[in-house]
């Protein structure tokens, strides 16, 4: 079984991570969703908050998803949550030019803590390219419209916490 680390804070979960995930399953029999404690960027949803919009997201999906995922919460380094979950490849999602460099220097460090873990980047389709968590809690705060960057139960989420 071929087993994919799909990693992030998901906070919250945009449309472009839906995107990524589906895509993932292409490549992977299991997919992984590491959702990242990492209170160093202080979310605005709580960590169990978080797995539950992610799960309820990819129950949604499940019909449409070659795979099976699983969420997994980890505060740990990258490379030892692909362990403890038995990954061989770590999925990452790429929007920009930009994401690309700081990505580049994690695939070096990881891959030389351990060169038997794959990483595999995946650009967001077009339509998703702009889509940031952080922009969207921006913009959900100012009371704009995020309905086109997340779904509508996020949508309600963000609009719960913002209200």
């Amino acid at each position: 079984m071929r087993i994919g680390l799909y990693p992030g804070t998901f906070d919250p979960i945009t449309l472009g991570h839906i995107d990524i995930i589906r895509r993932a399953c292409s490549l992977v029999d299991r997919l992984v969703i590491g959702v990242a404690i990492n209170r160093d960027k202080g979310p605005l949803f709580s960590l169990e908050e978080r797995v539950a919009m992610i799960e309820a997201e990819a129950a949604s999906l499940s019909a449409h998803l070659s795979c099976e995922v699983v969420v997994h919460p980890f505060d740990n380094l990258l490379i030892h949550c692909a362990h403890d979950v038995g990954a061989t490849v770590i999925i990452r999602g790429l929007r920009a030019v930009a994401d690309f460099e700081y990505e580049y220097q994690m695939v070096g460090m990881n891959r030389a803590m351990d060169d038997s873990i794959e990483t595999v980047f995946l650009m967001a389709e077009a339509q998703h390219q702009a889509i940031a968590s952080k922009l969207v809690k921006e913009i959900a705060r100012l009371n704009g419209d995020v309905s086109n960057f997340v779904s509508p139960a996020v949508h309600g989420a963000l609009t719960d916490r913002f209200s």
